[in-house]
């Protein structure tokens, strides 16, 4: 499935999220694609964002807090489903925007955790969602760098 269909999911599941648990559920969600979409650009990417990629990638994959709450059986994570980045700077954009989504959310649901670890993983989520987007906006400055040289 094209990244940015995934991402679209992933909005949505975020904005139908009703507890802190659901928040935390997204967030791991939001991560875990933005380490596959940071994994595949890092190997089938433009070459100049390749390193870049790489970066996204593994920050991506630091958050841990999918070990707190389990994603649904039925669904699975979503990120497992990635086939293909049709349009590498529509998805990193959208990605952006997912990331900075979630961070908002757990913004919101911090003060309601009802146990200090979950209130730790709610900030562990919104450091490392901050992290990855800011590898999404060094890709998409190194894309822009690629299009003005090519122009």
């Amino acid at each position: 499935m094209d990244a940015v269909r995934i991402i679209a999911a992933s909005r949505r599941g975020l904005a139908q999220a009703s507890t802190v648990e659901d928040v935390v559920v997204e967030a791991w969600q939001a991560q875990a694609l933005a380490e596959a979409i940071g994994s595949h650009l890092a190997i089938v990417g433009p070459y100049e964002v390749r390193s870049r990629a790489r970066g996204l990638g593994d920050a991506g994959g630091r958050f841990s807090g999918g070990l707190l709450c389990q994603a649904p059986a039925t669904d699975g994570l979503r990120a497992a489903q990635l086939s293909e980045v049709r349009d590498v700077k529509a998805a990193l954009t959208g990605l952006g925007r997912l990331l900075q989504e979630v961070c908002e959310a757990l913004v919101g649901v911090v003060c309601s955790a009802d146990e200090e670890g979950m209130y730790w993983t709610c900030v562990e989520a919104m450091d490392t969602a901050d992290e990855s987007r800011d590898h999404v906006a060094g890709i998409l400055e190194k894309l822009e760098a690629r299009e003005r040289n090519l122009a």
